[in-house]
């Protein structure tokens, strides 16, 4: 059995996931790196995470498609040869096309809840069942669950309507399993980043840009990938011990009430 802990941590091949990865290999887990297509990329944030002296495999793992969650589980844990310790729902997507409201199209807004809101429920409830189910035990003392949802879980975007609605709901549904979890000592928490430069936030790039030096934001500049990931390095290695539903926001104020 691996020495190390394992985390599971979806979308990682680029962005806050690739970031959040990485991180965990520092803090000494073996990682399982996810997404929905093989490519290059996804093979790259591989070799980074082997770089600082943990084990990684890429795993292809379509997140809206449930059936296989528990296959997907299996796998890792035989490819890394022990149990999966932390689970890191960081796979998302966006909307389509931003636009009005009343124009939102049902194949955009299915797109977001399957991913964003239906897969990951069902990945988090396949992984409570298998980790309480199993034979093995934990490596880390501290077991997880970390959720990345969004500011938009909490503030209205109406141009991403979709969005909102789906991060929204992943977040009651966080809440929900830190509850049902809590007893078993599975600590389950939820990251609200805000405005964080990545590949997904480029094309708003300008926009927000003027937003933020006219005070959207305390600190007045966009969050980094390598910022959540620390958020995620001190909860996967049991940082904030006695936290149960609690939203932990990176975004430098955004979603401070102000006047």
């Amino acid at each position: 059995m691996s020495p190390r802990p394992i985390a599971l941590v979806t979308g990682s091949g680029r962005g806050i996931g690739r970031a959040i990865a990485i991180e965990l290999g520092r803090a000494g887990f073996d990682v399982a790196l996810t997404d929905v297509v093989a490519s290059e990329e996804l093979d790259r944030a591989v070799a980074e995470v082997k770089r600082t002296g943990a084990q990684a495999i890429p795993v292809v793992s379509d997140l809206a498609d449930i059936g296989s969650h528990q296959a997907t589980l299996l796998d890792v844990e035989a490819r890394l040869a022990g149990p999966i310790d932390c689970l890191v729902n960081n796979a998302g997507v966006s909307v389509m096309s931003r636009g009005d409201l009343l124009d939102v199209t049902s194949e955009s807004f299915d797109r977001c809840i399957a991913v964003n809101t239906r897969g990951t429920f069902f990945l988090t409830q396949a992984f409570a069942k298998h980790l309480l189910g199993r034979a093995l035990p934990s490596v880390a003392p501290h077991p997880s669950v970390i959720t990345i949802t969004s500011s938009n879980a909490v503030a209205a975007s109406p141009l991403r309507s979709e969005y909102c609605v789906s991060k929204a709901g992943l977040s009651m549904a966080n809440t929900l399993f830190s509850l049902r979890l809590a007893e078993h000592g599975v600590s389950v928490y939820e990251v609200q980043p805000g405005l964080i430069e990545t590949e997904m936030t480029a094309p708003s790039r300008a926009r927000y840009d003027a937003q933020i030096d006219q005070g959207l934001t305390a600190i007045k500049r966009w969050g980094t990938p390598q910022e959540v990931a620390t958020t995620v390095r001190t909860l996967a290695t049991g940082g904030l011990p006695y936290s149960v539903g609690q939203a932990i926001r990176i975004d430098g104020g955004l979603l401070v009430t102000k006047y």
